[in-house]
């Protein structure tokens, strides 16, 4: 046994050896990696590392060229807005059958059957019946795709907006514009390819985590824009010459170059010097692109721009700038209807106490501006390849929350819309029961909605992917399927 174990061992010349060839394994390992060779790397093919937000081929012909995502944080309330149930209004004040007593769904126990808070009516030729919270978006149902039957995994507002967001409940994932930023790249030289709008209220509960790179490099991250704010002094300094900033901006590229060839394998090196790039240019784009006191008389009363109430106002300016970003280039938009705020009403759809007043309030900042842009890009000729996305975290129970005019959070079926290049309308998909309570028919996952939106940018969203902590990750993570039911 002894004898075993010491020829098991290795003397001094083999352990130098061995740990040599380890060594050399490692720093070809690395060399492969820096040149994209190794089956692994984390890094789409075509990539340059140099320039990663250089535009790249779609894996297919999309039938979309850009996004925009329309979030109402909070928990919208599909019925109160476009899934309508004439058995809730017949039955209203009677149990919830498939509620057993003393059933919790996230903040307190829930009572009888509520009827929706708002009258609803058929619009459009298509006759779909949607509410009067929000007249206006509804005159516009015939261009639309209702989906009656999505499911989210949480009952939870922040992990909420990260699944909707992310495809993760958890935080430290790409978001959905991240992923196609990293996909495609950017159109635009002077502009991000993806643009945040949060609220004029605030940030979403989950914040950044809605627009973050996760692991992802940073460059693919999305650049919020608040409009309520002036933008940092981008003005060239006093009594320097164009000619001289534009020949220390030259010079500045140069010794970043040299740097980026020398640490060529550095992804987050190259995503800084990119991000510096890119700032330096928006010095001159983003103050053309964000100041609409040019935009038309008309056009701001079209959108409500000039409204007395400051938030509808902020609302409809940041309407006004996604349609100008797309119209510069952005590929991927993200506007936020509601922001994360405590006590009685808060800046957001979370209707758990007093539904109708508060949706009431948010009816009037939402509705107008949202109808306003689908029309100005219509009038543009963007509406043909451009899908928007109307989508919310969560929907809200049948119910009423005991104690209170409410109703709770409900993740087993609720309704979002899209419209616009390659969505068929008008037309509704999946069901809901006859109280709009669980998703009975073509249930959804929030899998399917992500590659759904993937595939109308040309992307497969199996394909999509990249290696993190030993597992190539995506959007689907190993889930979904393309709703094809729904396209064009």
């Amino acid at each position: 046994m002894i004898e075993a174990y010491r020829a098991a061992m290795l003397n001094r010349r083999d352990f130098l050896g061995r740990a040599g060839s380890g060594l050399s394994g490692i720093a070809l390992s690395q060399l492969l990696a820096s040149h994209g060779l190794l089956a692994s790397d984390p890094r789409r093919p075509g990539i340059d590392p140099l320039s990663p937000n250089a535009p790249r081929e779609p894996h297919f012909r999309p039938k979309a060229k850009r996004v925009i995502v329309f979030f109402y944080s909070g928990a919208l309330s599909q019925l109160e807005t476009f899934d309508y149930k004439p058995e809730l209004v017949k039955r209203a004040g009677q149990p919830l059958p498939s509620m057993a007593e003393g059933f919790k769904s996230f903040q307190s126990e829930n009572g009888n059957l509520v009827a929706p808070q708002f009258q609803f009516r058929a619009r459009g030729e298509v006759g779909k019946m949607t509410s009067d919270l929000l007249p206006k978006i509804g005159e516009l149902v015939d261009d639309f795709c209702f989906i009656h039957s999505l499911t989210s995994k949480t009952n939870t507002h922040g992990p909420g907006e990260n699944f909707m967001s992310t495809g993760f409940t958890l935080d430290g994932f790409p978001s959905m514009g991240a992923w196609a930023t990293y996909a495609l790249g950017s159109e635009s030289e002077n502009l991000p390819s993806f643009v945040a709008l949060p609220d004029p209220r605030g940030v979403p509960q989950s914040s950044v985590n809605n627009w973050g790179p996760g692991f992802l490099p940073a460059v693919f991250q999305g650049t919020p824009f608040n409009m309520q704010k002036p933008i940092g002094n981008l003005k060239t300094p006093g009594g320097v010459s164009k000619e001289t900033d534009r020949a220390a901006q030259h010079y500045l590229k140069y010794l970043n170059q040299r740097h980026q060839e020398a640490f060529s394998g550095d992804t987050e090196l190259a995503a800084r010097i990119a991000s510096y790039e890119l700032a330096a240019r928006m010095q001159l784009s983003v103050p053309e692109v964000t100041d609409l006191s040019s935009e038309p008389a008309s056009l701001r009363k079209l959108y409500g721009a000039d409204s007395a109430d400051p938030v509808k106002a902020g609302f409809a300016r940041n309407c006004m700038l996604a349609r100008k970003l797309v119209e510069n280039g952005v590929r991927f938009v993200q506007l936020f209807n509601g922001a994360y705020a405590m006590g009685e009403g808060g800046g957001n759809w979370d209707g758990h106490r007093h539904l109708k007043k508060q949706y009431g309030i948010h009816g009037q900042i939402l509705d107008q501006p949202v109808a306003a842009l689908i029309r100005d890009l219509k009038a543009r000729g963007l509406f043909e390849d451009t899908v928007l996305a109307f989508v919310t975290e969560f929907g809200r129970m049948p119910t009423f929350q005991k104690g209170a005019s409410g109703r709770d959070h409900n993740p087993d079926g609720f309704t979002v819309f899209l419209t616009g290049a390659g969505i068929k309308a008008p037309f509704s998909f999946g069901k809901t029961d006859e109280f709009g309570h669980r998703a009975v028919e073509n249930v959804v996952t929030m899998h399917d909605f992500h590659a759904t939106l993937l595939h109308l940018l040309g992307l497969d969203h199996e394909s999509l992917s990249f290696y993190h902590n030993g597992i190539e990750r995506r959007l689907t993570d190993v889930h979904g399927k393309v709703l094809s039911r729904i396209l064009a």
